[in-house]
């Protein structure tokens, strides 16, 4: 994932189109200063909680590499100022019946299609994304929106117990807001990790102190006041921005849980703060995931599969596939429809649907990628697609890339890349592959493709990841919000999504009542016939089947 301290730098100047590169998709849409001009920064900038120069810092659009926004900086006392205004709003929230607050997601979810076109063009200026995979942040926050909105209740509600005596014992677990959550979320999905993962907290009952990336902030701000627009009180939310070393432990040091998005090692230090204090954390973090094709997938389906896993988002995206493992028997005709695919992805920046892959969001980001590439090849990897950056589109733009011959010494082999970049191994046997696909720390995201769905699952079901796509990238897992999704290994702790999801923002709370006689010796009994008396009770319930 990415280093959330890390902001966009200065771009390198355009040049003219390599010979037989990725085509440029047509030209259309607004221009970024069209779509983000200084009334709509100064407007968003205002959710900021900070009170230093509201100039401080610039942010660049990494499709052009020109200004896109100056905005203030939060301190460590601006933080203590965020919890000090959440906590005091977040009582009379948790006080609502849990209706209320999820009526609050269903108006949200309505505003946020109704008025997408605003949004996805925030995404694009800030991320470099194209289009159609800003499109997605809309769909996993809409969905997720309808998801809470609709089951929170169900989740949320006091569920009656097994008491300790069978009907003289009545026991509730009930469900309390843990208070104030401390959320942290990345660039490179600023829509969907940011208010995507705070919908639950809220509707949970709690209030969110926010830290996105600097990089990505007016979208963060942007879905703050849609929220806001539907119904959710302004001091519930507090977005604060700033350096990751300084504001993300403030943000994590006086949080009461943590939910934090981003890279294992930064992962790591959120983990261990969390922990000296005794809070709860949620971590999704890095990933190297795997794509297995078996010898009898649908090779054209896989091929097309493919280019969605390892390329959206420009590969910038924690569930993006990295590692290509496809069986002996079917390689070379699967990588010949997979490299002709990818050749022929339109690259592009306009703010508008039409090109196929778009800018990386960084000179960091490029220059991990360029470095990954061009020490593979010295090392003896070829290049079956891409290889290259692509100045003449873009400070940042680098062409969708597949490597074969990888092997372990090279960095992209174990490294993430964080970029459109796939390196491809060759199977034998299915043991082999599934092997090769656990052989790393991480475990957050696989895909296998196979005709046969039983084969496709009994082989999901030996991975080590999290999520496991069969004939999907993965969408089909990430969209099943009803369903958990999180990391294995050094991808992280717990789980967005689903009850999981939810539950994580809750403190479970037992309620027993007991009646008619208590847990201790009564009616004339001493404490031997008390003894012997639940000594039967324990065998009596045993045999009954009691739980």
């Amino acid at each position: 994932m990415s280093d959330l301290s890390a902001d966009a730098a200065a771009p390198e100047q355009p040049g003219t189109a390599p010979a037989g590169g990725n085509p440029a998709a047509p030209g259309g849409g607004r221009t970024v200063t069209a779509a983000v001009p200084p009334s709509l920064v100064a407007r968003l900038a205002a959710g900021i909680t900070a009170t230093g120069e509201p100039d401080l810092v610039e942010t660049l659009a990494p499709l052009t590499g020109e200004r896109l926004a100056g905005l203030p900086q939060s301190s460590t006392a601006d933080v203590e100022v965020a919890y000090e205004l959440a906590r005091r709003a977040q009582p009379a929230w948790a006080a609502l019946p849990v209706r209320r607050r999820a009526a609050v997601l269903l108006r949200f979810h309505d505003l946020l299609l109704k008025r997408q076109d605003e949004v996805l063009d925030l995404v694009q200026a800030e991320t470099g994304k194209a289009r159609l995979h800003a499109f997605e942040e809309v769909l996993a926050v809409a969905m997720a929106a309808r998801h809470y909105g609709r089951a929170a209740h169900g989740y949320l509600r006091d569920k009656r117990r097994g008491g300790a005596l069978p009907v003289l014992t009545h026991a509730v677990e009930a469900r309390r807001p843990k208070g104030v959550i401390g959320h942290i979320s990345p660039w490179n999905y600023p829509l969907e990790l940011s208010v995507g993962d705070a919908l639950p907290a809220f509707v949970a009952g709690n209030a969110v102190v926010n830290k996105p990336d600097t990089q990505t902030a007016l979208t963060a701000l942007w879905a703050r006041e849609l929220l806001i627009e539907a119904g959710l009180p302004a001091d519930l939310w507090q977005i604060v921005i700033g350096d990751g070393p300084v504001v993300g432990p403030a943000v994590v040091e006086h949080a009461d849980y943590v939910s934090f998005t981003g890279s294992t090692r930064t992962g790591r230090d959120v983990a261990q703060r969390a922990a000296a204090r005794l809070v709860g954390a949620s971590l999704e973090l890095g990933g190297k995931n795997a794509m297995l094709v078996l010898s009898d997938a649908d090779l054209d389906a896989a091929a097309a599969g493919a280019v969605r896993a390892c390329f959206s988002s420009a590969g910038q995206l924690c569930i993006s596939i990295e590692r290509l493992l496809v069986h002996r028997s079917v390689a070379d005709d699967f990588l010949e429809r997979f490299a002709a695919r990818t050749r022929a992805l339109r690259l592009g920046g306009g703010l508008a649907y039409g090109a196929d892959m778009g800018s990386l969001v960084s000179v960091r980001q490029l220059d991990t990628t360029t470095r990954h590439v061009e020490e593979a090849v010295k090392a003896g990897a070829t290049v079956l697609a891409g290889g290259r950056a692509r100045p003449d589109l873009g400070p940042y733009f680098f062409e969708p890339t597949i490597l074969d011959g990888v092997t372990p010494e090279m960095a992209v082999c174990a490294e993430e890349t964080f970029g459109p970049v796939v390196s491809v191994y060759r199977f034998d046997t299915e043991d082999e592959a599934v092997a090769a696909a656990n052989s790393t720390p991480y475990g957050l995201n696989s895909s296998v493709w196979t005709r046969d769905l039983r084969r496709g699952r009994s082989v999901a079901a030996r991975l080590r990841t999290g999520t496991v796509n069969v004939n999907e990238a993965y969408a089909a897992t990430y969209g099943s919000v009803g369903a958990p999704m999180g990391g294995m290994g050094d991808s992280g702790l717990g789980r967005r999504h689903g009850a999981e999801g939810i539950l994580r923002f809750t403190e479970a709370q037992t309620i027993a009542t007991q009646r008619l006689m208590p847990i201790a010796p009564a009616f004339g009994l001493d404490d031997e016939k008390f003894a012997a008396v639940m000594t039967s009770g324990l065998r009596v319930l045993k045999a009954l089947r009691f739980t």
